[in-house]
């Protein structure tokens, strides 16, 4: 049986396909990752508007029997071409999309996981590099909550020794605390030394790692 279906989808990688096909893997609210076919060359459109990061309403048109899935078409509601504009907003949106990917889009309520991303990108697009590293240990600690594994800083330091943490700084547990509800939009309304920074950085690390089996090498760039 052969059908078209529409989703809510965030574009998280895209690559070569035969001698000029692509093949993209989507996030999407409906059914979580899925991967298409994108047909045509270079100039084709479609393959134009299916660039990493961008997001919209996608149709995939879909062949069960033959387990085959291609792309019909693209309303692109965010193009966010200022994730390409400045080497530190680039990678920290590829480190997001593999932090995604790996965790297989959050394991069931993709609507929510879609919306974490979306966020995070949106204010990505105008951040400078100061604000990109801190968006990234933010998405990083939404994410641990996301999947339910975000350790308690008041009351857990026999979960905060398992990931290697003695301990973290007053300033690191305070900026947890507070940004840990904020939209990544607001996030810019607080302040962080860089020991408070490093800590956070290092625990959300480690959560992540715990969670996820490996540490991927596209968080330190």
């Amino acid at each position: 049986m052969s059908r078209t279906a529409v989703y809510t989808a965030l574009i998280l990688r895209s690559r070569a396909s035969g001698e000029s096909n692509s093949e993209i893997t989507m996030l999407t609210a409906e059914e979580g990752i899925i991967r298409a076919t994108v047909f045509g060359g270079a100039k084709s459109k479609l393959r134009a508007y299916t660039a990493p990061f961008n997001s919209g309403q996608v149709w995939v048109y879909r062949d069960k029997a033959k387990d085959y899935a291609k792309l019909s078409d693209f309303d692109v509601h965010s193009w966010r071409p200022g994730l390409r504009e400045l080497y530190d907003r680039t990678m920290t949106a590829g480190a997001l999309a593999e932090t995604i990917l790996l965790s297989h889009g959050g394991g069931g309520d993709w609507g929510t996981a879609l919306d974490l991303a979306n966020e995070t990108l949106d204010t990505l697009e105008n951040a400078n590099e100061e604000l990109c590293s801190r968006l990234f240990v933010h998405f990083l600690w939404r994410w641990a909550g996301f999947l339910g594994i975000q350790p308690d800083l008041e009351d857990d330091a026999a979960g905060l020794a398992e990931h290697g943490i003695v301990n973290i700084s007053p300033g690191c547990n305070k900026w947890l605390s507070a940004v840990g509800e904020l939209k990544p939009s607001q996030l810019h309304r607080f302040s962080l030394d860089n020991k408070s920074f490093n800590d956070a950085k290092a625990l959300a690390f480690a959560v992540l790692t715990s969670a996820l089996g490996k540490r991927l090498a596209s968080w330190d760039w």
